[in-house]
């Protein structure tokens, strides 16, 4: 790896080799190859003058590529796909004039794309459904052990660990919704000639429109596929690329989401991501164990989003049967745009697989919180008792002000406990106070919603795909 020139940290730190070699060169153009290959056997299938010789000689080369020369020829032409054109041609002497018949640029590059993306869309498939059961696993390990909720990031009802944990499962089973929608809307351009009328292959069949159909349908079998677009210009359109990336843009929302969580959780020392025996949390503050792996999905996630846009604006500025100022944005936005979310991917089953929960924290900040908002069923548990509601509400009310000011002005902790057990106005035993504020008491259906979520929707998924589990997660740095 030469190190006087910019390499991108995507593929060098973060992205998986698996998503690094769908969108790498021998990939791509080893794939436009094929797509040459399909439509010379198609064609040759539908009565043109192409031979065995011409055919063999294509599929023995399909991954000789000499990039050197395809460069060379770039360069010359100005023109990536006639340099690939001449490239396999110079490979492939006897096939050199059936190669690219009939087609346009788009045929290989348009019909590529969407291969790749489909094989990447497989890829962050199997990730998410990777994620979806480590996830799921917490959900249900914790579903019961009450935990502090927050609203507006102020001490509110309680809720259960595992019941927060599933809010961004459930994200993410939307995620995956989307991503199967959008697997199945990725098609092939097909074969549809410049500006998507399929004139050149009515002439080629001399205007025998069936050929023309048929010779679409064996090339859009022959790549894998089952259907390709209706109908495109030059190119598919572009809103295929956009709804794409507003998928990935999804992955990341919820994975940020619940990223920012977490690190607000560790900083409070309720939870925490791994931390590895050597790890360095800061060079300066030894002590320091920081959330680098969250915090390197909200960094990550943030592109992703932002990206998502890229597509957006390109839709809009596509000019009637195309213009090319796609193409550059497209080399950047589509391959990095699954490289991150690949990665981000990666690092959250890496996260959630060895997540640390530190009971005792969470329950000292349900200690210094819960008797507050325990006091109105303290009151009712009181009159049950025989109590009046007017003087156990005017008894706690002072207490609490009493409490709350030693909590306050001194950092003490929260006694108010103590001082109902000592209330002469309060007719509750200690142990009948306890069991009145009891976290569990509090948690209203939250094990319930977790356990239902989970065997109504997400053990389904997990079933459905269960040949997709298991996936092997080797974080780089």
């Amino acid at each position: 790896m030469t190190r006087s020139t910019y390499e991108n940290p995507l593929i060098t730190r973060y992205a998986s080799k698996e998503m690094g070699y769908i969108f790498s060169d021998d990939n791509r153009f080893s794939t436009w190859r094929k797509l040459w290959l399909a439509l010379a056997e198609a064609e040759k299938e539908l009565g043109l003058n192409i031979t065995d010789e011409q055919i063999s000689e294509m599929k023995e080369n399909i991954y000789n590529i000499d990039y050197e020369l395809a460069a060379k020829k770039e360069k010359e032409f100005r023109h990536d796909v006639m340099a690939h054109v001449h490239t396999f041609g110079t490979v492939c002497p006897k096939a050199m004039p059936i190669i690219h018949l009939g087609a346009t640029s788009m045929y290989v590059v348009d019909n590529t794309d969407a291969i790749l993306m489909k094989e990447a869309l497989l890829l962050i498939k199997k990730k998410i459904v990777s994620l979806i059961s480590v996830l799921s696993e917490f959900c249900l390990k914790y579903k019961d052990m009450p935990a502090l909720g927050y609203t507006h990031y102020q001490p509110a009802q309680l809720t259960t660990v595992g019941k927060r944990a599933s809010l961004w499962l459930q994200d993410l089973y939307i995620d995956y919704e989307q991503i199967v929608h959008v697997i199945d809307m990725v098609k092939l351009r097909g074969v549809k000639g410049t500006t998507g009328t399929q004139a050149s292959f009515m002439s080629l069949f001399d205007n025998d429109s069936e050929k023309v159909k048929r010779l679409e349908a064996i090339v859009v079998e022959k790549m894998g596929f089952k259907d390709s677009f209706k109908l495109t210009g030059q190119t598919y359109t572009r809103k295929v690329d956009f709804s794409v990336l507003s998928t990935l843009s999804g992955i990341a929302q919820s994975l940020h989401k619940a990223t920012n969580d977490i690190r607000i959780l560790q900083s409070q020392k309720e939870i925490e991501e791994p931390f590895e025996k050597n790890q360095i949390g800061s060079s300066a503050m030894a002590y320091k164990r920081n959330p680098m792996r969250s915090e390197r999905i909200a960094s990550l996630a943030r592109f992703i989003i932002s990206n998502e846009a890229n597509m957006a604006n390109t839709v809009t500025t596509q000019w009637l049967e195309r213009t090319l100022d796609d193409s550059a944005i497209k080399r950047l936005s589509i391959p990095q745009g699954f490289l991150a979310t690949d990665a981000i991917l990666g690092i959250a089953i890496n996260v959630f697989t060895g997540m640390v929960v530190n009971d005792k924290v969470i329950e000292k900040h349900i200690n210094e919180e819960l008797p507050f908002m325990a006091t109105e069923n303290i009151i009712m548990e009181a009159v049950k008792r025989g109590g009046n509601r007017q003087e156990l509400h005017e008894e706690i009310r002072v207490l609490s002000m009493e409490a709350a000011e030693q909590v306050k002005k001194f950092g003490k902790h929260n006694d108010l406990i103590e001082r109902m057990y000592n209330s002469k106005i309060i007719n509750m035993t200690k142990e009948e106070i306890d069991e009145t504020i009891n976290p569990k008491n509090y948690i209203g259906r939250a094990p319930q919603q977790v356990e239902e979520f989970y065997n109504e929707t997400i053990k389904f998924l997990l079933d459905k795909n269960k040949e997709l589990l298991g996936v092997n997660v080797e974080l780089n740095v």
